[in-house]
């Protein structure tokens, strides 16, 4: 199968970038042809920024470059995960022009809100939903702190609403976990479009035997939750101790609370074999998010190496974590409560070394490569049997 890949890159590396990857890497081990076409937005300069923003309703550019490929190389499909800025979703119509069948990954909320997250003032927010032109986000500039983007982001979003474009031009929609795909419906996307996937991690190996230290790993910013763990970490005993790991805008924040608090390490951005195997030395991985995460990929790297987890109970985190089980929920944004599962894991050693066991079994039922493998082959099937038949490219 010939298959290329759309994706645009954020500035800071991030799970999308990840998953986008690994499943290239997998299906191409698997004997399938893969041609990427990456867009990069650390590559924006601040004096483009409005001519991105013009663009990022249609990008001529990236329409003429998506069907050069599309002729010259003549692929089975076109599987988009992120379109957003650069790319536009031009590149959907390149493919229905010649009849390409378009699987589009959601790895957030984009097409629902112009910040990608539900979130707004650190508390979800679904505001956007309720208005053909997305106003409350301009107005509050959830995009980047700015109503001008924020408006070219609403503009986006309400011409291919009026277009039809997802419709129109999308064969299949795939979600990462069912909390996302109820949002999508709920929104009014066709259900029966729709199909559930989660990610996966590559062989990690095997799981380690855990250890005293709590692991976070993430991107440092206000929706990851970083700040609460940081006040948690204020109110927990001389045994509690945690390891940040990662890279973003709150990253002088963390800085300074690692100087005062003698509890808290910042190791910064480490390779992603070290990040397993720090996770696979940790009592638990943090996972304290405040929006409504699509999925958890930094909750499934700690099952992959038996680690429980302490997760916010929200969005798709609190179907992936089996309180009590797999690891402990924790109310969003409660430092308090955050720092009681946090001394908990510390002090009950036996508890935890039996969630250690669940947390590997889940991981190998539901997020090995050779499920998903198997998932993925049988999407790209109904999209190019729907193609075939004239489903999702009316």
């Amino acid at each position: 199968m010939r298959i290329l890949t759309v994706h645009n890159k954020y500035i800071f590396r991030g799970g999308e970038d990840e998953s986008r990857e690994a499943e290239d890497r997998l299906l191409a081990a698997k004997g399938h042809e893969i041609r990427q076409v990456v867009l990069d937005n650390g590559k924006i300069g601040p004096h483009s920024l409005i001519q991105v923003g013009l663009h990022a309703s249609w990008s001529q550019t990236s329409y003429d470059r998506i069907a050069a490929e599309l002729a010259a190389w003549k692929p089975d499909l076109l599987d988009v995960h992120n379109f957003f800025p650069l790319a536009s979703p031009s590149v959907h119509y390149a493919a229905r022009r010649r009849g390409i069948p378009v699987v589009q990954t959601l790895h957030n909320y984009r097409l629902l809100c112009p910040a990608a997250a539900f979130l707004r003032d650190d508390q979800p927010c679904e505001d956007c939903t309720k208005h053909i032109v997305a106003w409350p986000g301009i107005a509050h500039g959830c995009y980047r702190g700015s109503a001008l983007q924020s408006g070219a982001v609403a503009l986006m979003l309400s011409v291919h609403r009026l277009l039809r474009t997802w419709q129109r031009c999308v064969t299949v929609f795939v979600v990462l976990s069912e909390f996302a795909r109820r949002k999508f419906v709920d929104n009014g996307f066709t259900e029966s479009k729709i199909v559930v996937k989660p990610n996966f991690v590559e062989g990690p190996g095997e799981p380690g035997d855990g250890g005293d230290e709590l692991v976070f790993v993430g991107r440092l910013s206000p929706e990851k939750g970083i700040v609460p763990l940081l006040a948690a970490m204020e109110r927990t005993g001389p045994d509690v101790r945690v390891n940040i790991i990662g890279e973003g805008p709150l990253e002088v924040q963390v800085r300074a609370a690692a100087e005062r608090n003698p509890r808290v390490h910042f190791l910064g951005r480490l390779p992603h074999s070290e990040v397993l195997s720090r996770m696979a030395c940790a009592k638990c991985v943090i996972v304290p998010s405040i929006c409504y995460e699509t999925f958890g990929r930094t909750a499934v790297e700690a099952y992959s190496v038996g680690s429980p987890i302490i997760a916010s109970r929200i969005g798709a985190l609190a179907e992936m974590v089996d309180h009590g089980r797999t690891g402990l929920h924790c109310e969003p944004g409660d430092p308090a409560d955050l720092a009681r599962a946090m001394t908990w894991m510390t002090q009950n050693q036996h508890a935890v070394a039996h969630m250690r066991l669940a947390a590997r079994a889940e991981y190998l039922a539901k997020y090995t490569s050779a499920r998903n493998y198997d998932l993925l082959m049988r999407i790209y099937q109904r999209a190019m049997a729907g193609a075939r038949t004239g489903g999702g490219l009316s």
